[in-house]
């Protein structure tokens, strides 16, 4: 389970639960599952999905992260 302010990758997520590969499977979890953090989980080149920057953004905001122009979480300096 991530806690807050923690992200992982789809991938991360797949080699964690012992599915290598399976990447596409976790995101099929994750938009079923109504009480998941889907908003902390990426694809593997940090870049969030340009459909999902809109809510996603700005949960990861709240958490303390930060989207560049490219769209990939930065973390904030702190």
């Amino acid at each position: 389970s991530l806690e807050a302010g923690e992200v992982a990758t789809y991938n991360d997520i797949a080699d964690e639960i012992g599915r290598p590969g399976s990447a596409q499977a976790v995101s099929n979890v994750l938009r079923r599952g109504s009480d998941l953090p889907w908003w902390r989980v990426l694809p593997s080149d940090g870049r969030l999905y340009r459909s999902h920057l809109p809510t996603q953004g700005p949960l990861l905001k709240s958490e303390g992260h930060h989207i560049d122009r490219e769209r990939r979480l930065r973390p904030v300096d702190g």
